[in-house]
């Protein structure tokens, strides 16, 4: 059976797949990122996870509050941890230097299995598209991912934010 799911899964699939690991690999080496960027993979990540739940399961208000409700959650539960040491800031270049993590990796992965498992189940088992549980379930899995993503990218806005402010403060404080 997992052989048939895997014949019959698009071309463009595995494509995407191999996009997202080399995206998720790079993220495990410390770089450098410039400020825009970290802006746009956690935003890219958001849309596809609520395109994922959207897709699957249409715009149903309650799937949508599981999407929110986790997201937030996650979201806090990210941005109370402090950055990982070595995470800096240059607000000359405007650029974060940021240590590798296998976190990303993990989180595309699991966005895109997610979306991987949640199709191929309803191509097999339509029906579990109305079934409250199941909509429910994968609407705050998807949505606790873009929590995580959201947070992430945010705890970096908040540390060049308060550069900036340190910045602004000391040349206050020279003038």
């Amino acid at each position: 059976m997992l052989s048939q799911i895997i014949i019959h899964t698009p071309l463009w699939v595995w494509g995407l797949l191999l996009a997202l690991l080399a995206l998720g690999l790079n993220q495990m080496f410390t770089r450098t990122v410039a400020l825009r960027r970290t802006t746009l993979l956690p935003l890219a990540m958001v849309a596809l996870s609520l395109y994922g739940t959207v897709s699957a399961f249409g715009a149903a208000p309650q799937v949508l509050l599981a999407w929110l409700a986790t997201g937030a959650l996650a979201a806090w539960l990210v941005s109370q941890r402090a950055l990982p040491p070595g995470t800096r800031f240059d607000a000359a270049s405007r650029r974060f230097t940021v240590p590798g993590s296998v976190v990303p990796l993990v989180l595309i992965i699991g966005i895109f299995l997610t979306k991987y498992a949640v199709g191929v189940t309803l191509a097999m088992q339509p029906a579990l598209a109305h079934d409250a549980g199941f909509r429910l379930a994968f609407g705050a899995l998807y949505g606790a991912f873009s929590g995580v993503f959201a947070a992430r990218g945010a705890r970096l806005w908040r540390l060049a934010l308060q550069h900036e402010r340190t910045a602004r403060a000391g040349s206050t404080l020279n003038a």
